[in-house]
């Protein structure tokens, strides 16, 4: 038997060495259009960033070593340009001569794998611009890193590559600026786990343009400009295009061989394509996916090797091994966390049409009371009246891969919540806890499909119609003092039963904490007393802040800024040396509200002037230490967060008076209230806000009312809205370039004079103002109560707008010497 195998890699590699262990006769020729067959893909960016140190260990087998071992006729650098089914040959140029010859088979293995996408943007041809499928493309932008000492770098596409590739080259000193034109990164994820992600990139000081696609690359002088669609410029000394890739299908299209709905190659349960004895493994094949049976591509090294040993088997043995599909099990590092996903999300299956319920679950990589907890999300999918688990998605530090083997397994196997709840874990304290993580999604997933609580969604809790639904947050006063949500009432979990009578039973209770436990106490409190509208709000306060939160992380970097220093797992400089008395405590494997309250007894047990070291696992630590410090008064000396640990030092102060903050003020902050949103009223607000902005002054605009439609995107997407929201939105502008003059408006005639007018004048129009307020950091808050009102949507606003309500104005309006009404 004579097999020919077109490509390498793990598709081709595998089939040809596991062939070659059960036929020992078999003649096996291998042609390979590259100079390599096998290699560590997934490596790539490792190498680039320094993390392997020697390139010789990417290359799993040469070519002489691979031939060697099992006897295969091995041809690198030979492109197969065509396939007679007929005759069963196929045409093969050396790619060095240029020499075609023909080679006869009796089964042929096609394993081309796939290519980057390169869509025609102007520009994308330029030099140092770089895609990265292969060996080949790795030496070139190890080589440009290596010699140039580049300082700075884009990177087009958030997917699995798009962030190791942005990871690898921060580790090696370059300044990196990711841009992606989805709303998140990792876009097969759901966004409420893709959200912990954002965050990290602004710890990590790692610049994030989320909605934003690439319009143009343009060459100037030794630097590239990327123009984005929102209007923005970012500089660079280099790019990398992560977009996406494709499967290469067109040996197989020019055979006449079907090529399926998703552009892969059609292929049976036996992997043989629609011509006999032709087959296709790898990044190349479409196949039903196994819980929607929908035709779908995984372009996965797990599943092309587990493809080529089934095909091995079929071709020697014949057609008795079923490939079962791919539920597209990855999983990836991003700087200090780990990201993982299996099976199908929330959005997938909401996409599919199959109904399905969600639950978060936070726990700690291992027992909380051992040291080196590390917190972690989990979300499962699953069928509300069957348990069949349909997909998993794990983020954090530690332990994250473990789990999520788990999910894949329980899923690819059929299994339900139920098996979940059934997982028997190797258990002891430095691994983890008694009830893993994985059980307690299960235990979740029951308790709602037994109805014992609704759960909420952070998209819907923030869709909220105020009026009717009465919202409870049932984390401590300490707590709640920190971070409020404005409509909520607080009643701390203990005396939730003493205070029934506060609670109406007419409206849809929504009730949150601080990760969603105690939340779910409440609910059964008050579902086993009568109330029935009750539902708690998955993964609580912590997952919905981060959802709501701005998620891009727009920072514009310069190619003569100091190279960032090389990373070894913090996050920066260090922290500094403390010359004063400090108290050290330690909350790691505490999850919120525990680090706060345990800063919060701590600080009492030193002196004024002291300082108090604290050492914290649970992620939302980050951002609540300062939002503490600023409330209690108390200073935020420095905080890092190294490898999932948080680390922030506080000196205690005496809270300032009221006339001793008066006099500390440095009139350096401007307010202004934007309510209207004629055009000549928009342009002074912004006129102002720049200039007050070029002068170092800090600037608040908040939009109310009418002044909301000076904010909206020109690009705001098509949203579900009642019959109110739908007629208002008919009613007012669309966006800033459509408003009207508050004068001679005259049916928009005044208003393109004013534009032609400020044209010939040099006068910036007002969507440049507005580019230019963002950028000079002028901090834009919608407010939440006007939105509501007149059905306005967040996703409607252009990036970088933050929603908020009086209060958050009203506090930035204390410390101001200089408010506008406009």
């Amino acid at each position: 038997m004579k097999y020919i195998i077109v490509g390498g890699v793990a598709g081709g590699a595998t089939t040809a060495a596991r062939l070659r262990r059960v036929d020992e006769q078999a003649e096996i020729i291998m042609f390979e259009k590259g100079p390599h067959i096998s290699y560590a893909n997934c490596g790539l960016p490792y190498y680039i960033g320094g993390v392997i140190k020697e390139r010789d260990k990417l290359l799993v087998q040469t070519p002489e070593s691979f031939g060697a071992r099992f006897n295969i006729d091995i041809r690198i650098l030979s492109l197969v340009t065509s396939i007679n089914p007929v005759k069963k040959q196929v045409s093969v140029q050396s790619v060095k001569t240029g020499v075609t010859y023909t080679e006869s088979y009796d089964k042929l293995v096609l394993s081309p794998g796939a290519s980057p996408v390169k869509p025609p943007i102007p520009g994308i041809n330029l030099p140092n611009i770089f895609t990265l499928r292969n060996v080949e493309d790795t030496d070139k932008i190890k080589s440009f890193v290596d010699d140039n000492t580049p300082r700075t770098a884009v990177v087009v596409g958030a997917g699995f590559i798009g962030l190791e590739m942005a990871e690898n080259l921060h580790h090696c000193g370059v300044k990196v600026s990711v841009v992606e034109a989805a709303p998140q990164v990792m876009n097969m994820m759901d966004s409420e786990v893709a959200a912990p992600l954002h965050h990290h990139f602004k710890e990590k000081n790692v610049a994030l343009f989320l909605k934003d696609a690439v319009k143009e690359f343009k060459q100037v002088d030794d630097t590239i400009e990327v123009n984005l669609s929102s209007g923005r410029i970012i500089k660079a000394d280099f790019i990398i295009l992560s977009i996406g890739v494709k499967p290469d299908t067109s040996l197989a299209k020019a055979a006449g061989i079907k090529i399926g709905e998703t552009g892969g190659v059609w292929v049976d349960e036996y992997l043989q394509t629609s011509v006999k004895d032709i087959y296709a493994v790898g990044d190349s094949i479409e196949f039903p996916h196994p819980i929607t049976g929908k035709p779908t591509i995984a372009f996965l090294a797990g599943p092309a090797n587990r493809q080529g040993r089934i095909l091995a088997d079929n071709m020697v043995y014949g057609h008795t091994r079923k490939y079962k599909g791919s539920i597209g099990t990855a999983i990836a590092k991003v700087f200090d966390m780990t990201a993982g996903i299996t099976g199908m999300t929330h959005r997938g299956l909401k996409a599919q049409g199959i109904k399905h319920d969600c639950t978060i679950v936070h726990a700690g990589s291992h027992a909380g009371y051992y040291p080196g907890a590390m917190q972690m999300m989990l979300k499962i999918s699953f069928d509300p009246n069957t348990g069949r688990l349909y997909g998993g998605q794990v983020i954090g530090y530690k332990g994250v891969d473990k789990r999520l083997d788990l999910l894949a397994t329980v899923i690819k196997n059929n299994g339900t919540i139920y098996d979940l709840q059934e997982i028997e874990h190797a258990y002891a304290p430095p691994f983890s806890s008694a009830k893993d993580p994985v059980n307690q999604l299960g235990y979740n997933a029951e308790n709602i499909i037994r109805g014992l609580f609704k759960p909420l969604s952070p998209f819907k809790f923030a869709k909220r119609i105020k009026k009717d639904v009465f919202v409870l947050d049932v984390r401590t006063p300490e707590e709640f003092s920190i971070d409020a949500i404005e409509d909520a009432v607080n009643i701390e979990l203990d005396a939730v039963r003493k205070n029934l009578h506060r609670i109406p039973k007419d409206k849809k209770i929504m009730i949150f904490c601080g990760v969603g436990l105690r939340g779910y106490v409440a609910a059964r409190i008050l579902k086993q007393n009568g109330f029935d509208k009750v539902y708690n709000l998955s993964g609580g306060l912590k997952v919905y802040r981060q959802t709501m939160d701005e998620q891009s992380n727009a920072i514009f970097f310069s190619s003569e800024e100091k190279q960032n220093e090389l990373v070894s797992g913090s996050n920066g400089a260090g922290m500094p040396k403390i010359e004063v008395r400090q108290m050290v405590v330690d909350a790691c494997g505490l999850q919120c509200p525990g680090p706060v309250l345990k800063l919060k007894d701590s600080i009492d047990a030193i002196e004024y002037g002291e300082r108090l070291e604290v050492k914290a696992t649970d992620p939302g630590f980050y951002n609540d230490v300062a939002s503490w410090c600023n409330v209690t008064g108390h200073q935020l000396i420095s905080r890092e967060n190294k490898s999932g640990e948080i680390r922030a030092i506080i000196q205690k102060n005496k809270k300032e008076t009221e006339n001793q903050a008066t006099a500390k003020s440095d009139n350096d902050h401007k307010t202004m209230v934007v309510f209207s949103d004629d055009m000549d009223r928009a342009l002074a607000s912004f006129v102002i806000a720049n200039g007050a902005a070029s002068m170092g002054k800090k600037v608040t605009m908040f939009f109310t009312f009418w002044g909301l439609n000076v904010i909206k995107d020109v690009n705001r997407p098509k949203l579900k809205k009642d019959v109110m929201g739908n007629m208002f939105d008919k009613m007012m502008p669309g966006h800033a370039g459509k408003l009207r003059l508050s004068n001679m408006n005259m049916g928009g005639m005044g208003r393109r004079m004013m534009k032609l007018r400020m044209k010939d004048k040099n006068v910036d129009a007002l969507e440049t103002m507005i580019e230019q307020a963002q950028q000079s950091g002028i901090n834009m808050i919608a407010c939440q109560m006007s939105m509501d009102i007149m059905g306005v949507q967040k996703e409607e606003l252009i990036n970088g707008v933050n929603i908020g309500g009086v209060a958050n104005y009203l506090e930035e309006a204390e410390q101001s010497n200089l408010n506008l009404f406009i």
